[in-house]
């Protein structure tokens, strides 16, 4: 879905023009901007969070020159679902493993 898609689902959903729901999700889209430049985190229940991660320096190696290059720290803007996008979407967390509970190989013959 693009924006001109979102935007029209919006309209409809909220009843509204176009027009304000291409109002509507500008401003939202650029209160969250805003927030994170700030360095706030910005949560919205049921939907997820947006925050700004730090990333440390490191050292990679150029697939083209097999060289080692520094990638200099730096800060990149993070969204973790929430519980009920995570739902809707179906994501689910897997099962830990307890030790002992696999079956041994057959043996072969």
């Amino acid at each position: 879905m693009n924006k001109s898609e979102l935007v029209k689902s919006l309209a409809e959903k909220a009843e509204i023009t176009q027009k304000d729901a291409a109002k509507a999700l500008d401003a939202v889209v650029e209160t969250i901007q805003q927030a994170l430049a700030n360095g706030e985190k910005v949560q919205i229940i049921g939907f997820g969070s947006f925050e700004v991660r730090d990333r440390k320096e490191r050292t990679v190696i150029s697939p083209a020159t097999r060289e080692e290059i520094t990638v200099p720290a730096t800060r990149v803007p993070a969204f973790k679902p929430g519980k009920s996008l995570k739902e809707a979407v179906g994501i689910k967390k897997e099962a830990t493993s307890k030790k002992g509970t696999k079956k041994p190989a057959a043996k072969k013959k």
